[in-house]
Parts: structure tokens; sequence; C-alpha cells
């Protein structure tokens, strides 16, 4: 019963493996615009369902197992990835405060500002930004269309920068003094926020070596000691 088992999920994580490997592997721009994500579901779910089916043991077990692992794997990868991709967004919006504010001390009205800045971004903010003014350039409303990608984006300084920009356009007030500041206070908040993490991490720490680290030193130290000192006693 036990080689049965364990050839079953061998059988399994193997599948799982081949399945998050895919997942995680970057793709092509092309390719993901191509590509359905129903369908890259149902591809890799369908190379779990076959490596089960091709393992050894009952496939009754195998490919239930298989296409559920398969299926959490994905889930985990694709959270990974879309908080990795928040990061990477959440760490150019200093830099487009910076290039606003630049654009605004050249003379550039607040959109257009807005436009230089966002052809200068490499980044994943840049490409979301440039999709919105890809609709502004065929007739949408640039406020709504920033509205709505601040909105879909959920970042905090994005929405306090684009809620800067629309003041400044509204009201004809200078957009680099509020620019600057604000890049200022996005700067200090974040040193702050990682000041406050690395002073969180001994207490973290605390869990691995009270748990992993010394017993591990107590197992290689103490227990060879203790189990001599009882046999020469005995």
């Amino acid at each position: 019963m036990e080689p049965i088992v364990a050839e079953c999920l061998a059988a399994a994580a193997g599948a799982c493996v081949v399945t998050g490997i895919g997942h995680a592997l970057p793709r092509s721009r092309k390719a993901s615009r191509k590509g359905s994500p129903v369908v890259a579901r149902s591809a890799w779910g369908g190379v779990a369902v076959i490596a089960a089916v091709l393992a050894p043991g009952p496939k009754v077990v195998t490919v239930p197992l298989a296409a559920l692992l398969a299926l959490a794997i994905r889930r985990f990868a694709e959270a990974r990835a879309g908080a990795r991709r928040r990061r990477a967004m959440d760490a150019e919006i200093p830099q487009l405060l910076d290039l606003l504010a630049a654009g605004s001390a050249a003379g550039l009205s607040a959109f257009a500002g807005f436009q230089r800045s966002v052809q200068s971004l490499r980044g994943p903010l840049g490409m979301e930004l440039n999709a919105s003014l890809d609709a502004v350039a065929v007739g949408a409303r640039w406020r709504t269309e920033l509205s709505e990608v601040t909105e879909r984006l959920a970042l905090p300084d994005l929405r306090r920068a684009m809620a800067v920009l629309t003041r400044t356009e509204t009201l004809g007030t200078s957009l680099t003094g509020a620019t600057r500041d604000l890049a200022a206070d996005v700067r200090s908040s974040r040193r702050a926020a990682v000041a406050e993490r690395a002073r969180a991490a001994p207490v973290k720490m605390l869990f691995p070596l009270v748990f992993l680290v010394l017993p591990a030193f107590l197992l290689l130290t103490v227990v060879p000691v203790l189990l001599t000192t009882v046999r020469s006693i005995r």
C-alpha cells in the first residue's frame, strides 16, 4: 500500500511541478496578447492530467490529486506574479513625479507633461498609463481614463499623484512644487516603511531560530554527550 501511495504522490507532484514551472516562466508580450487565459489554464491542466494518467498507480487517486494541485500551484503563481507587478509599478511612481515636476518647470501643461513623463517610463506602470493615453488619443476624456486606470491599479501613491495632476489642471496652479513635495513625501514614507520592516525583522527571526536552529544545535551537541554519558553509566 505504501509504495502505491508514494507512486501516486510522486506522479501528482511531478505533474504539478510541470504545470507550475510552465506558468511561472515569463511569456513574451505577443504570446500573452494572442493567448486566452482560459485556453492556457485548460492546456496546463491537461498537461497535469496527462502526466498523472501516464504515471503508475490508481488513476482514481492520481488524476484528481494532480488536477487539484495544479490548480493550487497556478493560483499561487498568479498571485505571486500579480504582487511582483504591483511592486514594480509602485516603485515607478517617484520617478513619474520627478518627471512631472521637470516637465512643469520646462513650461509644459499638466497633460502634456504627463504624456512626456509616461513615455519615459519603461516598466509596467508605463505600459498601463500608455494604454490609457492611447484611449485618450482616439477621443476619450483624459481625466476619465486616468481615474479609471488609477482605480483599477489601486495604488495609493498613484491615486495621490493623479489627484494633484487633476487639481493643478483644474485650478491652473503650478504643478512643479506640488509634484516635488509629493515625491519627497512618498520617498520619506517609503523609507519609514523600510525602516519599520527592518526593525520587525529580528522578531520574525525568532521563530526559525527557536524552532529550527536551536533544536538542530541541541541534537548535534547535547544529545551525543547525553548518549555517551548514559552508555558509560551502564
